[in-house]
């Protein structure tokens, strides 16, 4: 019941974006009926579609009632559109991100970042629109504040133009920004012998 207020702000979220929205409740064996019965209801109190989905247990038999909930929410019309125009100045952007996504009150800039901010304007490079680097496990850019907090302001500590991709990323907090790899990358597999043949590339 306390975390719930977590969801909410996301459907809230998906709302602003003009989408038809569905849950997917994504079913742990731990997880208890009341608690999927509370999130539920949540759902329910919204108009909004939901199915739990248990295909770790049951395979495609336990996604089949979500499949056919996101079918008909696509098969409805809808009038999705962007949060912000993208040729809005970088700091305009991320505010509106976090006071209307992440419900914070504003945003606090380091040195560093108001210095890359002003070279990607001056280079034109400002024109696109914003990746936020974040910590998943809150809307804040501090990870111990759960559930849907208040009273906030999200820290930037760099601004990079990923240029190439067509977008600017905007690292907050104490993030670490790496490649997603697994425990042990493909990498380690690939091998060159002494006749120039690589081995492990597939």
């Amino acid at each position: 019941k306390k975390g719930v207020s977590n969801l909410e702000k996301h459907i809230e979220n998906m709302k602003k974006f003009g989408a038809n929205v569905v849950v997917a409740i994504n079913k742990f064996a731990t997880d208890t009926q009341e608690e999927l019965s509370e999130i539920l209801s949540v759902c329910r109190k919204q108009g909004i579609e939901c199915a739990i989905s248990d295909v770790f247990e049951k395979g495609g038999e336990g996604g089949t009632e979500l499949a056919e909930k996101v079918i008909n929410a696509a098969q409805k019309p809808s009038d999705v559109k962007p949060l912000y125009d993208e040729g809005l100045p970088i700091k305009d952007k991320i505010h509106k991100i976090v006071t209307e996504i992440y419900g914070g009150d504003g945003v606090i800039y380091s040195a560093r970042a108001e210095k890359q901010i002003q070279k990607a304007e001056a280079l034109g490079l400002d024109k696109m629109p914003i990746c936020m680097a974040k910590t998943q496990y809150s809307l804040s850019d501090n990870p111990s504040l759960l559930a849907r907090p208040e009273g906030f302001k999200v820290n930037v500590s760099q601004v990079r133009i990923s240029n190439g991709a067509g977008f600017i990323v905007v690292e907050t907090g104490d993030i670490m920004v790496m490649p997603g790899l697994p425990k042990l990358p493909a990498a380690n597999n690939i091998d060159i012998d002494e006749n120039g043949k690589i081995t492990g590339l597939f």
